[in-house]
């Protein structure tokens, strides 16, 4: 008989904690995720005398565009149109389509291509490795249109297949109608555009590196004429004259003018800057170092890659006790006054319990970021698991479990 008293009176309670839950002043799911990831206020287009018509200055890990000069204006990308073109080989590769050690086969379009080239003959057949080599330091026509060939078959559907990533990318200025970027009616784009490329490259497939920082390195020729070697220089001059340079791709036509995405790192922040139709080389090189030099002068980036581990929240009401919660993406803040960043601090806003059902990807709470007392960012932070909601049965079991050996 007391078994059963105790049995109910647990029930009972059970069944009042069910349909009259505490109330709690937090509520989740409410927690903003937006990150303000930058203070960054584009500087004026006098500030740094760039002479070249149209420049751009990026923050690569961010995003943040740092400078800019008619950054939108369409125009002509001579060789940095490669950019794209070294793109879709690294997606190729990524996705195992081909490997670096495919042997590529010269067809007779590729080999008769004009402009800079490393004299590719028909039939010829060279690594995968050493056509990017080819495209990467040389900047190699003949070795842009052989790979293009290798991957989609012909020129013109890479071609295509560049323009649908250059689309998906957001380069709303930009047209592709070759893969080299020999001059051609329509073959257009921005700065702006060529920064959003040379960022999905550097980011994604940062092993371009190791192909645009080779400063000479010869390749072999293998033909019906015998062997023979083919000297490599990097069409970069800043590679081996501005210290932190790590690539990426220069141009030049004579409707383009000097051009370059020019990529440098320095104590662990990476900057783009573009330069588009330079009178000369000199400039060019000078457009690019000035940005460079601003960028490192002024940009400071806080990153919090989340070290501290977050206890599970308790939960209430659910088929599991407990919920685990993870951040849901690092945290990033840039400057481009010079601030010290060292003041950062961190506040996580997280309720005592939570109480069921919550969803996987769920918004748990949030880590609000300061400096120096004002608010400069938050990140979510999300379940990493659903918990259903208990029902009555459950409740019925786990009472009668207790009570029942």
């Amino acid at each position: 008989m007391k078994f059963v008293v105790s049995f109910l009176l647990s029930l009972n309670l059970f069944m009042q904690s069910t349909l009259f839950p505490v109330s709690s002043c937090f509520t989740p799911g409410t927690a903003d995720s937006i990150s303000f990831s930058s203070n960054t206020e584009t500087v004026p287009a006098a500030d740094l005398n760039i002479s070249a018509p149209s420049a751009i200055l990026m923050e690569a890990s961010t995003g943040a565009i740092v400078y800019e000069k008619n950054s939108h204006e369409s125009r002509h990308p001579a060789s940095v149109t490669k950019i794209m073109t070294l793109l879709l080989i690294f997606d190729a590769l990524s996705s195992k389509q081909i490997s670096f050690d495919d042997t590529v086969t010269v067809s007779e379009h590729a080999a008769s291509m004009g402009g800079s080239q490393v004299f590719l003959e028909p039939g010829e057949t060279q690594t995968v490795d050493t056509m990017i080599k080819c495209i990467s330091v040389a900047s190699a026509n003949d070795a842009c249109v052989a790979m293009a060939e290798h991957i989609a078959g012909s020129e013109s559907e890479f071609v295509r297949m560049m323009n649908e990533r250059a689309k998906g990318l957001g380069m709303n200025d930009t047209t592709f109608i070759n893969c080299c970027g020999l001059d051609a009616d329509g073959h257009m784009t921005s700065a702006n555009d060529i920064a959003l490329m040379s960022r999905e490259l550097i980011t994604k497939y940062p092993k371009i590196h190791d192909y645009c920082t080779i400063w000479m390195e010869n390749i072999t020729h293998t033909t019906a004429k015998g062997s023979s070697e083919f000297g490599l220089t990097n069409t970069n001059k800043l590679i081996k004259h501005y210290q932190y340079a790590t690539g990426l791709k220069t141009g030049f036509t004579n409707t383009a003018m000097y051009c370059i995405s020019a990529t440098a790192k320095k104590d662990g922040m990476e900057l783009i800057a573009v330069i588009m139709g330079a009178p000369d080389i000199k400039s060019r090189s000078a457009d690019a170092t000035s940005l460079l030099n601003y960028g490192f002068g002024k940009c400071r980036i806080y990153c919090d890659n989340h070290e501290d581990k977050l206890d599970a929240l308790p939960v209430e009401k659910g088929l599991a006790d407990s919920v685990g919660i993870i951040y849901q993406r690092p945290f990033q803040y840039m400057t481009t006054d010079g601030s010290d960043l060292s003041g950062i601090t961190k506040s996580i806003e997280l309720p005592e319990s939570v109480t069921a059902p919550v969803k996987k990807g769920g918004t748990a709470g949030k880590a609000v970021y300061f400096l120096n007392g004002t608010p400069i960012g938050s990140v979510s932070i999300v379940y990493t698991d659903t918990v259903n909601a208990a029902e009555y049965k459950d409740y019925f079991c786990r009472t009668l479990l207790y009570f029942v050996p």
